[in-house]
């Protein structure tokens, strides 16, 4: 690599200890105790770009992604020039990074990313591949003069790259047992992983209801802590064509009749989050006009998405209990009325199958259970997912198990009537796939 033209990016990304896909991690992790130190160090070699623009820090077990899209899409109709940072990305990387809802071009990214490689080259630091796209992200945002960052934490807070950022605004959306193997076993510990983010002086708005929990997050310094269904929320959370209509309230106003362009219950609970960081931010309620705008424009992919009809087809990343079971209560109240179901569901190996399909009541299907493989070395093998379907009452005929997610979506197209439903779910990877075979 001896200047930024020969400099082949994308190679020497994933060249890096990926602790998402599990790639060049073995299984007890070299590292040690966690750091920020890497990340510290990359960072000021980059100049520091990290202190150049406000922030809003997402954390929390579900719902991150459609709550970082909406305060995104609501400080977008302020007028404001937002950058967003997400992860994981279901077909390119690219879409980790974007400015007013635009992914960064594979021309900018190569150019960060070659930015990140003269420091890890020149100050002899290792950083691991999220903490290589946060590097990147925050400098191209410092870059671009971006007046607001909307950022989501990669893994937990205290020691996620992302926690760097001294925040105005902490946004917890909740706290579920997830990723204990760095978290913790307890929701209590959890919640004091998550809590981290929240830095003195800050807003935390906080989504958690929980009072043992609340508890945890009350003593960090902040300025004020909003609570859900406390100092905002949502009420009259009601299916309607095409989404939700909810009456959403923040401590500085309220907006009724709301119109939310996602599907499923729990989007009204992101909504009244995502409208309480933004006023948070703004330190004002935001004009209704505004609210509704945003609300009504919304995307979520990945997120109880419909991608096909006739047959229906929902692609949804339900990857840990609580999302599966958001996303059965979904099934029941919206879709309940399709023909037969068939589900598409892999997973990652640290999940439990017979919880993950227990949440979703696989007993109850009419259809198949098609268990398949992410093309990730995290990948639970789809034999261990069939046999849990079995064991949990589905017919040995009704279950299958394919090695790729393209097999597994050919064959439940081929067995599902024109008016019944595909649900595609499990894990964020498997819809990825099948989003890009959707596309």
């Amino acid at each position: 690599m001896s200047d930024r033209t020969s400099f082949d990016a994308r190679p020497w990304l994933d060249g890096h200890i990926n602790l998402e896909t599990g790639v060049g991690v073995p299984r007890a992790r070299p590292r040690g105790a966690p750091t920020l130190e890497r990340i510290s160090t990359l960072l000021t070699y980059l100049g520091s770009p990290e202190e150049e623009f406000p922030a809003i820090h997402i954390t929390g077990t579900n719902g991150k992604g459609s709550t970082a899209r909406m305060i995104t899409q609501l400080l977008l109709a302020l007028g404001l020039r937002v950058g967003t940072f997400t992860s994981p990305h279901l077909e390119r990387v690219n879409e980790r990074l974007a400015i007013d809802n635009q992914p960064i071009d594979d021309e900018t990214l190569d150019e960060m990313l070659y930015a990140v490689s003269l420091v890890e080259r020149s100050v002899d630091v290792d950083p691991s591949h999220f903490e290589i796209m946060t590097g990147a992200a925050f400098r191209w945002f410092a870059d671009e003069a971006v007046e607001v960052a909307v950022v989501e934490v990669g893994l937990g807070g205290t020691w996620d790259a992302t926690n760097v950022l001294d925040a105005p605004v902490a946004v917890v959306t909740n706290v579920s047992i997830d990723h204990v193997e760095y978290l913790g076993r307890t929701r209590e510990e959890i919640a004091a992983e998550k809590a981290g983010i929240v830095k003195p002086g800050s807003t935390l708005v906080l989504g958690e209801t929980d009072p043992a929990l609340i508890e945890i997050f009350a003593e960090r310094g902040q300025e004020q802590t909003w609570v859900r269904d406390l100092d905002f929320g949502a009420r009259n959370n009601m299916l309607a064509v095409g989404g939700r209509v909810v009456d959403l309230y923040t401590p500085g106003a309220a907006y009724p009749q709301e119109f939310i362009t996602l599907h499923g219950a729990h989007q009204g609970d992101n909504a009244a989050v995502a409208l309480a960081a933004a006023e948070a931010f703004m330190r004002a309620p935001l004009p209704h006009d505004v609210v509704s705008e945003a609300l009504a424009t919304v995307e979520s992919p990945g997120r109880l998405e419909i991608v096909r009809r006739n047959p229906l087809v929902l692609l949804d990343g339900a990857h840990n209990v609580a999302g599966a079971v958001a996303l059965r209560r979904s099934l029941d109240e919206e879709f309940a009325d399709a023909g037969a179901r068939t589900l598409v569901i892999g997973m990652n190996q640290e999940r439990d199958p017979y919880e993950m399909l227990g949440a979703l009541d696989v007993g109850r299907l009419d259809g198949l259970v098609i268990a398949t493989r992410a093309q990730t070395p995290r990948a639970l093998d789809p034999a261990l997912i069939a046999k849990a379907a079995v064991d949990l009452g589905v017919p040995l005929e009704r279950v299958e198990a394919t090695d790729t997610v393209t097999e597994a979506v050919s064959t439940a197209l081929l067995a599902t009537p024109s008016d019944g439903q595909i649900v595609v779910a499990g894990s964020l990877y498997v819809v990825g796939a099948a989003r890009t075979l959707f596309a």
